[in-house]
């Protein structure tokens, strides 16, 4: 127990496997190396979350605008469902940036592009259905939304509640109609 605290923070990978009873040897088997698995860790999130962005802003069911009401209803009950103490894993590592392989950026920012590129699709549907004013530039509105969106979720799991969610949603939503 004494000798888990005296390791390395870069060991929190091994330290995982060794809790869950994963060989070392085995890891290594399917990553060549600890920023491999990481890559690896961002592109299967980034892959996880464009699909449930799709289910949300190819909702037919749902006007465009509620559709994006829909997944931020939906963001806000998952982060209440784990008490506020997870986040968005993308969210999470591009604010430790500093700290991690630079390869990352890259990555992190094209999760982010494609996110921006979804919702500005939504976004553009809200426009050809008379949801939004049609003076809205719809990519810088999706970038806008999604600094926003990030910094609220950021708050909430500091704070440990949605009230930093539903502030950001509503002037989010209250824009849109200006």
């Amino acid at each position: 127990e004494i000798e888990s605290y005296r390791r390395p923070q870069n060991q929190g990978v091994f330290r995982t496997l060794q809790v869950v009873g994963v060989p070392k040897g085995s890891f290594y088997y399917y990553f060549e190396s600890k920023e491999a698995f990481g890559a690896e860790l961002i592109d299967h999130y980034g892959h996880y979350f464009a699909r449930k962005l799709d289910r949300f802003f190819a909702d037919d069911g749902l006007s465009p605008l509620d559709r994006l009401k829909a997944f931020m209803v939906d963001a806000e009950a998952a982060m209440e469902r784990f008490a506020f103490s997870r986040g968005c894993l993308v969210g999470n590592l591009g604010q430790e940036m500093g700290a991690l392989p630079e390869a990352f950026r890259q990555k992190l920012s094209d999760i982010f592009a494609d996110w921006q590129r979804c919702t500005a699709l939504c976004l553009r549907a809200a426009q050809a259905a008379g949801e939004i004013r049609n003076h809205h530039d719809a990519d810088h509105l999706a970038a806008f939304f999604w600094i926003g969106w990030e910094g609220a979720v950021l708050r909430a799991k500091l704070e440990r509640n949605s009230t930093p969610l539903r502030t950001f949603a509503e002037g989010f939503l209250a824009m849109l109609r200006t």
